[in-house]
């Protein structure tokens, strides 16, 4: 297969280059259900393929299993893809036998666990990104941010990153190190950064990328009001998903679908469009776990949104039309972006 080029975007003034879109593997191991690992294997050969370079995983995603199918997946990738390859890692969530999330560990010396614990799972000598998932309450962000700041001087990682971080811990955590990039939920129907978080990024010249850009599915244009969710997918416990809020939240599918169809692309390439239309400085981080969901979110690259777009966009999905939360309220809790 022969590799393609896409445009390229800079993670802040200090971070890589990478591809305009990166691809965010997590349902590849968890939380959306069962997934067929030699499919994802088979999308993560074809994102590198089309020209993806930033691969996004957690060190909790399936308990390892997603590292672990990383890297299997660069292994057996073309060497010149596999080069080309950055990946972001998540940390610090504790999680017991079942699954259950029981907090947030940033202290220094457990920083530095989770890492050895990453690299021995990737088959690698460094992390590209290297963030906190949520940052712990009970241990300064500064002594986080530090710990990895270490492993950046002994080269273990070569950038530092956060995740779902306010605008006050952004400033604190970049004034202890360079700050790639902010990951955190940006979609049409989830734009509470834009009040606050954003405008401090852009200030500090930290990046963002942007998961949820599809809202786990459900703006994608393909999830339907009597559609069944499994056992272990987390949409099934999501307030968006959840009766009166569902019918309400599709509602503003039908109107985005009626723009989509106008312009002769699909919903999920709009919805796509339109987080990469809101800044340079914005990665979208598409969650595919199938080479043709790939292939229509790559086609988003492809769709331009000028003015009139943008503003049938904003009127068909305005700024805080969606019902319900995006997370249940105890992750609610979790989220310093949120406060």
């Amino acid at each position: 297969m022969t590799t393609t080029s896409l445009p390229h975007r800079t993670l802040g003034r200090t971070g890589p280059e990478v591809s305009a879109l990166g691809l965010g593997c997590m349902g590849m191991s968890a939380l959306y259900g069962e997934a067929d690992r030699g499919e994802a294997i088979a999308t993560v050969h074809a994102a590198l393929a089309a020209g993806v370079t930033l691969l996004d995983t957690g060190d909790f995603y399936g308990m390892g299993h997603n590292e672990l199918l990383i890297n299997e997946a660069l292994r057996t990738a073309p060497a010149a893809d596999r080069d080309r390859a950055l990946v972001s890692v998540k940390f610090g969530a504790l999680r017991d036998v079942h699954g259950a999330f029981l907090g947030y560990d940033g202290r220094p010396a457990a920083v530095k666990n989770f890492a050895a614990y990453s690299l021995q799972r990737l088959g690698t000598d460094h992390i590209d990104v290297y963030r906190i998932a949520r940052l712990d309450p009970d241990v300064p962000v500064e002594e986080t941010v530090g710990a990895i700041a270490e492993l950046v001087e002994s080269g273990h990682v070569r950038h530092i990153g956060l995740s779902e971080v306010g605008a006050e811990s952004l400033r604190r955590a970049a004034a202890v190190a360079p700050i790639s990039d902010l990951q955190i939920e940006y979609s049409l129907i989830s734009r509470s950064i834009e009040a606050e978080i954003l405008p401090t990024a852009r200030e500090l010249g930290i990046g963002i990328t942007a998961y949820g850009v599809l809202s786990r599915g459900l703006i994608s244009g393909h999830f339907s009001r009597d559609r069944e969710l499994g056992t272990g997918d987390f949409r099934a416990m999501s307030p968006r998903f959840q009766g009166d809020n569902l019918d309400r939240n599709l509602d503003l599918v039908d109107k985005l679908r009626e723009i989509a169809d106008a312009k002769g692309v699909s919903v999920a390439q709009t919805a796509i469009a339109w987080v990469l239309a809101q800044g340079e400085d914005i990665v979208p981080l598409i969650g595919a776990r199938r080479r043709d969901r790939l292939a229509e979110a790559l086609g988003a690259l492809a769709v331009t949104l000028d003015a009139g777009d943008l503003a049938a966009i904003e009127k068909a999905v305005p700024a805080g039309a969606a019902a319900g939360e995006r997370y249940p309220s105890a992750q609610m809790a979790h989220l310093d972006s949120e406060r």
